[in-house]
């Protein structure tokens, strides 16, 4: 029998390393494997990686060379920001006159606290003529003697003129120190937010240059050639060369996994998702099929590193139980496993014979109201899953079942001492847990114009099913559990594609300008290893800082995926019927390419406009796209430039608040083209050519267009 090539991928937390074994071409699971994460061996988590590869491949019969895809995410960047566990920078600053005054500023880098009482390790260097060798070696000498264990190099406006910075880099390259110059770490103007960012990268960047080299080498010596790579902190995988010049790329890429696997597994095209382990919950958002990024904030101060937006609940499986006037106060911020106890719905009906409910301080310091069961077996905690547990929320299979009985048996006594019914308390429990939950999902909710209407909600995680199922019935949103959700981020790793992000200010942005950025983004992703052909490039043009953004992203091999269903024409009506809230008798076929359908309906409303709501649904079934009111219209690639010029010249809106072109898309081949970000009429349609480039003729293209107001 031939063994199937597979996809790796790797998430290493702060306690177990997680790998699973994904068919390359079904992309079913095939095997999962957790091992200790390995902090205190000398080759660090790198021992614990290679570890986890060795067990998975033996789990699941393939060699090394059965290997298409290898992938891990790592925490250390972010514990090493978090424990101010990093290198002694030495910044060298660049200017005369008053570029001086300013970079002389950036020496304020040192008060940057990491952690309680330990500041950022900060030594700082000027010279006024970046070419002037003499006088950037004795800067170097200077910043080695204070114990600086690497380099950065900045000057004002050096995204423009970067031939400074690199002068001051070539000078230094034979102290033999790691080295990195402010514009290679972001392109945006503000030369303080700018430096803070690199010195923040350069900070972590010995130490994650030594683990990427010892996982190279022990994946290389495994006999593994697939190519490694590294999970993003925006949901997508880079290259290790990449990851070795930008580390700081991997902070906060933890809950970036388990997002990426909702999207590419569980195929979410629209909605919240819900990570939750013991003790917190990770909630962030994907909308029209991407993750939704922003600005991340690291050490209290805002970076121009695009992160995964993700907002940090305090309220896991593992939370415990705050009781006080005869009613649940409240769920956590407390786990179980941080109080040391184990969970009373694991417990057996024995062990919890003469139970009685009292309440303690977990640790010093915390309030005295957190319910324990003290019985024959011992001490047990009250949580989130023993709630789920008992009101029949935890489905089959799952990681977090146990015996409903048990978990009844555990609710009992506080139940008694509530005054009230098993499921009544049960409840209360999950009631108090997921008011926090709720908050901030209808906030993010808010904050990205969802519809909530469409929006589903998904769990992943160990805990996902104490407070996911729970959520969707008190919210009136569709809820459901990831497949595997105790592995979705190690899924979400074998699974991301390489992505690539390019900022540039550019006042007044040419259609010339911003497709140069386009392609900068593309070639990037390419050179990752990304197969040229399905690259996908979302551009976006910001008139209010003149950001022109381009994120790339492509798989390193071109998937076919052969799946064993594919929904079929009643299955997908039938599912952009349920989306569109409506009869499918009153839903039709609009347009379509081989991959993806749109249907439509028309929604009347008295003195109001009649609206064209529309859902673009693909062979699997899923909704990939919804619209409150578009315009479809079917061409060629050879007569599409002139469809596209008469539709966006009929849709331009103008008025004071400037042009508006319409948002648009286009249904090409097997994908979507998302130019949803562009305003300007002229440089939409100079990026439309783009993607139509290269095609036949004669191939069809589908044009949906919304009017924005």
């Amino acid at each position: 029998m031939n063994t199937p090539r597979i996809r790796v991928g790797i998430d290493v937390g702060g306690t177990f390393t997680d790998a699973v074994a994904v068919d390359a071409t079904t992309l079913e699971l095939l095997g999962q494997i957790k091992v200790p994460t390995s902090h205190h061996h000398e080759d660090g988590v790198a021992h614990g990686i290679v570890e986890a590869l060795d067990r998975l491949l033996e789990q699941t019969g393939c060699a090394p060379a059965d290997v298409a895809f290898l992938a891990h995410g790592t925490t250390q960047a972010t514990n090493a920001l978090l424990e101010g566990d990093v290198a002694t920078v030495g910044l060298i600053g660049i200017g005369t006159g008053p570029a001086a005054v300013l970079t002389r500023r950036l020496a304020s880098f040192g008060k940057l606290e990491l952690a309680p009482g330990k500041r950022l390790p900060l030594v700082y260097a000027h010279v006024t003529d970046p070419q002037d060798t003499a006088d950037v070696r004795r800067a170097v000498e200077e910043l080695k003697g204070e114990g600086a264990q690497v380099l950065v190099a900045s000057q004002p406006f050096s995204v423009d003129r970067p031939e400074g910075e690199q002068a001051v880099l070539d000078t230094a390259r034979p102290y033999g120190l790691p080295m990195t110059a402010a514009h290679e770490i972001t392109s945006l103007y503000g030369l303080h937010k700018r430096t803070r960012t690199a010195v923040v990268n350069a900070a972590i960047l010995p130490r994650m240059l030594a683990t990427a080299d010892l996982v190279d080498a022990s994946i290389t010596k495994a006999g593994v050639t697939a190519p490694l790579m590294v999970m993003r902190c925006d949901g997508g995988v880079m290259a290790l060369d990449e990851m070795r010049r930008r580390p700081l790329l991997t902070v906060l890429s933890g809950p970036a996994a388990g997002v990426a696997g909702a999207l590419m597994q569980e195929r979410v095209s629209e909605g919240v998702f819900l990570e939750t382990g013991g003790t917190s919950t990770d909630i962030s958002v994907v909308r029209r099929g991407k993750v939704a990024v922003r600005h991340a904030t690291i050490l209290g101060k805002t970076s121009y590193l695009s992160a995964l937006d993700v907002r940090t609940v305090g309220v896991g499986g593992g939370s415990m139980v705050r009781i006080g006037g005869g009613r649940v106060t409240g769920v956590g911020p407390r786990s179980a496993h941080i109080a040391g106890l184990p969970y009373a719905c694991f417990a057996s009906p024995d062990q919890l014979r003469d139970a009685k409910v009292d309440t303690v301080r977990p640790m010093d310091g915390d309030p005295a109201d957190y319910a324990v069961i003290d019985a024959a077996g011992g001490r047990f905690a009250v949580t989130m899953t023993c709630a789920a547990n008992a009101l029949g929320r935890v489905p089959e299979g799952d990681f977090a079942r146990c015996d409903p009985e048990s978990a009844r048996a555990a609710i009992a006594p506080l139940a008694a001492h509530l005054g009230t019914d098993v499921a009544t308390a049960a409840t209360r429990i999950l009631d108090a847990g997921i008011a926090q939950v709720k908050t901030v999902v209808d906030a993010m909710i808010r904050d990205y114009r969802l519809d909530k209407d469409t929006a589903i909600l998904v769990g992943g995680g160990g805990g996902a099913a104490s407070v996911t199922p729970h959520l969707a019935r008190t919210s009136g949103m569709e809820g459901r559990i990831a497949r595997h959700n105790e592995v979705i981020s190690p899924i979400g790793v074998a699974l991301a594609l390489v992505r690539e992000q390019v900022e540039r200010i550019v006042p007044g942005a040419t259609q010339e300008q911003i497709l140069a950025v386009r392609a900068e983004a593309e070639r990037a992703v390419v050179a990752q290893g990304a197969a040229a052909e399905g690259v996908e490039v979302e551009v976006t043009v910001d008139p209010q800082t003149n950001t022109v953004r381009a994120v790339a992203t492509g798989a390193t091999e071109l998937r076919t995926q052969d799946r064993s269903h594919r929904a079929d024409d009643t299955e997908r009506l039938r599912a952009a019927a349920a989306s569109l809230k409506t009869d499918p008798a009153a839903v039709h076929v609009l347009a379509g390419t081989a991959a993806h359908t749109v249907y439509g309906t028309e929604t009347h409303r008295r003195l109001r406009p009649t609206r064209r709501p529309i859902r673009i649904v693909d062979v699997d079934g899923v909704v990939r796209h919804h619209a409150a009111d578009a315009h479809v219209e079917t061409t060629t690639v050879a007569g599409a430039p002139e469809v596209l010029a008469r539709l966006v010249g009929e849709s331009t809106s103008y008025g004071d608040g400037g042009v508006r072109a319409p948002a648009l898309r286009l249904l090409l081949g097997a994908r979507i083209a998302d130019l949803s970000g562009i305003l300007d009429p002229q440089p939409l349609l100079a990026l439309a050519r783009s993607e139509l480039r290269a095609r036949a003729a004669d191939e069809p293209v589908v044009a949906v267009l919304e009017v924005r107001s």
